[in-house]
């Protein structure tokens, strides 16, 4: 297994929002060679997910996934939760959104970008 993070998209839901109102929840599967992934620091930024529609990144935190300072190849699945999403042009009754999203370890080293399903935004 690579020390560089590998991961991928595993489903987002629900598939369709109404804006301003319902939250997404993706799932994402990744692996880690050195089990360098996530970080205890409140002020880390290391899960990166971008909006197709106006490339609008928000950022997460992952807590550390495997004890600080091991070096054991981890796997598993991540959940990140993007909170109401809005219509770009509200002259739209809808609008489809994709997104990409990736991970960085704290050795610095960018995961894969995968991109999500198609999500419907609705009024």
């Amino acid at each position: 297994m690579s020390p560089v993070p590998e991961i991928e998209f595993v489903s987002a839901t629900p598939t369709t929002v109404q804006a301003f109102q319902d939250s997404i929840q993706f799932r994402i599967s990744y692996k880690d060679g050195d089990g360098d992934l996530g970080d205890n620091n409140d002020s880390v930024q290391n899960v990166f997910l971008t909006d197709s529609r106006n490339n609008i990144s928000y950022t997460y935190r992952l807590q550390e996934l495997a004890p600080s300072g091991s070096k054991i190849p981890i796997q598993g699945f991540v959940n990140i939760k993007l909170k109401r999403l809005g219509l770009l042009d509200e002259s739209n009754n809808q609008e489809t959104a994709t997104f990409a999203i990736y991970l960085k370890d704290r050795a610095g080293n960018s995961s894969n970008t995968v991109i999500t399903s198609s999500i419907l935004i609705t009024k």
